[in-house]
């Protein structure tokens, strides 16, 4: 399975459209971890599954969204009412929950993954406000086999970050 991975585009509505019109049938899922600031019935939404992110100012967005594919069980949320900028304490606990596989946030606007206790935890970064050591506007590409999640990141133009591709084994 291959997942589209985007967060805080703060209002930026031309690249989700761009993104959905280059990736649409290219991958299974595209997912928005919140602050896009657009409408709660834009038509990219017929495209992305989407939380709410603190930005995002109606509460007809999901706060959490499980979503179950063939290999995967996502948990994702934006990050603010788990308080991951000051860790994954309370994310890996919803995530032990509803039993995810992979764990996708927003929030801080930093790029990040890591397996933990064989669960992919991701922050796809900025895709137009980046901030923290890595000063890229962002999104990722998750590939997820039986035994291993590919992690890609890639820029507003498609092109990957060769220094940000990473391959964890599963179990």
């Amino acid at each position: 399975m291959k997942y589209l991975v985007v967060s805080d585009n703060h209002g930026d509505r031309d690249v989700l459209v761009d993104l959905a019109a280059t990736y649409r049938g290219k991958v299974d899922k595209l997912f928005h971890c919140g602050d896009s600031e657009l409408e709660v019935d834009d038509v990219l939404w017929n495209d992305f599954i989407v939380v709410r992110g603190n930005c995002d100012y109606t509460s007809e967005f999901p706060e959490t969204i499980v979503e179950k594919t063939g290999e995967d069980t996502i948990f994702m949320t934006h990050g603010h009412l788990a308080n991951v900028r000051s860790g994954l304490t309370t994310l890996s606990l919803k995530a032990e929950q509803v039993k995810a596989t992979i764990v996708l946030f927003g929030h801080t606007h930093e790029i990040g993954c890591e397996v933990r206790a064989n669960v992919l935890y991701l922050n796809p970064g900025s895709i137009s406000q980046p901030r923290g050591a890595i000063q890229l506007k962002s999104y990722a590409i998750i590939e997820s086999t039986t035994d291993r999640f590919i992690v890609q990141y890639y820029g507003r133009d498609h092109q990957p970050f060769k220094e940000l591709h990473f391959v964890f084994n599963k179990k």
